[in-house]
This record gives structure tokens, sequence and C-alpha cells, in this order.
């Protein structure tokens, strides 16, 4: 990947770099960093001379079809892990064991926290369970990773991706070694996340909002399916309007032909 793709990649994206020393030359770490874009796990492993092994959607693993297999192919071979969204919650602990290994090799292992792409370029809250409990679990530093304009590259929609300059900003490393053993306490879960979101918030400069994508996700899908509704209730009224106004005008100008056709039949009649 660095080579056929991070080289390319930073030649023509150029990409800024600030808190690179704050990565370990060796040794475990985890990079939980902010999501704005489907290129995200391209930029920044791309900056680094270590190899960074993400967790990554299970659809990226399962899609059918030519596409879908070539897709699971090449995050199988960057060594990407699958992690289930749905909640299968087996499949959820098989990432984060998977994570916990990577990190037992020394190596890094990077996550988003936020769980999926934010929807509008804010920040989103931190799902409790994967980052901290693999933190915890290992004992590793976690380095907040900011990800900036990266979204405005390749849009929703565009095929064709925007040459600009996106920025990546590295914090210096956290240490949770103080909650050591508790990876099952919620409250400790919930502590350790947020103090990791408020460390990226402070590098992003981005909004935050105290829920979570996925739910913000939901709210816009439905917004957008009650929008779509909505217009299609309004394209229908307006369809019956003109109908109606349409068999109403049709009816006056049957009217006024049966009362020319009453009037010239009377002069006719008439002496």
């Amino acid at each position: 990947m660095k080579v056929t793709i991070g080289g390319p990649l930073k030649l023509a994206f150029r990409p800024w770099v600030e808190g690179l020393e704050n990565v370990p030359a060796e040794g475990a770490a985890i990079l939980a960093s902010n999501h704005l874009s489907f290129s995200d796990s391209f930029f920044l492993p791309a900056v680094l001379d270590r190899k960074v092994t993400f967790i990554a959607k299970a659809e990226y693993f399962t899609t059918p079809g030519v596409k879908g297999r070539m897709t699971a192919a090449f995050f199988k071979g960057v060594g990407q892990l699958p992690v289930d969204r749905s909640g299968a919650r087996g499949a959820g602990e098989a990432a984060i064991k998977s994570g916990i290994d990577v990190l037992e090799r020394g190596e890094l292992f990077g996550i988003y926290p936020e769980g999926t792409r934010s929807p509008d370029g804010r920040l989103y809250r931190g799902k409790p369970g994967g980052l901290a409990r693999v933190a915890l679990a290992t004992g590793a530093p976690v380095l907040p990773v900011a990800m900036i304009d990266t979204e405005k590259i390749q849009p929703p929609g565009k095929v064709m991706p925007k040459l600009m300059r996106p920025g990546i900003r590295i914090g210096k490393p956290l240490d949770f070694s103080r909650y050591q053993g508790m990876e099952h306490d919620r409250f400790v879960l919930r502590a350790v996340t947020d103090e990791v979101m408020y460390e990226i918030m402070k590098l992003s400069g981005q909004e935050y909002v105290d829920m979570y994508a996925t739910a913000m996700k939901r709210q816009l899908s439905e917004a957008a399916k009650a929008e779509k509704e909505a217009e299609k209730a309004a394209k229908a009224a307006l369809a019956r309007a003109e109908k109606e106004q349409a068999e109403k005008e049709k009816q006056e100008k049957q009217e006024q032909e049966k009362q020319e056709q009453e009037k010239q039949e009377r002069r006719r009649t008439e002496p």
C-alpha cells in the first residue's frame, strides 16, 4: 500500500502533517482518529513509516460481486480487521480481540471512535466499546489524531477527487494506565473515550455534537424520507387539483356549448 498507493497519494495531494514526532518509532500505540472520509484510512498510513492496522466495517469484506471481492481482497491484503456494526456482540468481541492481538505484537492499531464517518463534518460522541477496552486491556498509549479537510476531496456523489491539501494533526500520547484492569467498568470506558474525543476536538477544531453519528445519520435518513414522502404527497395533491380544475373547466365548457346550442335553437324556432 505504501509503495503503490501511499507514494502517489502524497505526490498528488501533498498532505501536511503536524505532530509526526509523537508517533513512536517502535512499540504498540493506538491511533484514535476522527472520521471524515473513506480516504482517512489511506492518508494517515501514507504519512507514517510504520504499518497501521485499522478496524474496517464488515461490509467491506462481505459485499458480493466482483467489486466486492476485489474490495475484500484489498482490505485483507493491507491487514484490516472487519467489525460488524449491526450490534452483533460476537463480531464486536472478535474485533476487540484482534485489536489487542495487534498491539501485543508491538504494532500500531488505528480506530475511529465515532464508529462511522461524520455525516456533516462535525465531531460526534465516541463509542466507549472498542477504543477504551483495547487501550485498558493492553496499556498501550492512545494518540489522538485529527484528519483535516479529507471530506472535501471527494464529497458524496462526486466521481473525480478534488486536488487539494488535506491535513493531519497527531497529538501527544495519552496514558490511561491509572485505569488498568477496569476495562469492564462502563463509567471508566466512558471517561476514557470522552477524554480522547476532547483531545481530537482540540486538534481538529470541529464542532462537537453530544450524540452518536449513527443516530444522526438515522435522523437525517428519516428526515430525508419524510421530505421525500411530503414532496410525493404534494405532487399527488397538485395532480389531483389540476385534474379537478381540468374537469371543472371541461364541465364549464360543455355548459357553455349547451347554452349556445339552446340559443341557436331558439333563434331558429322564433317566428
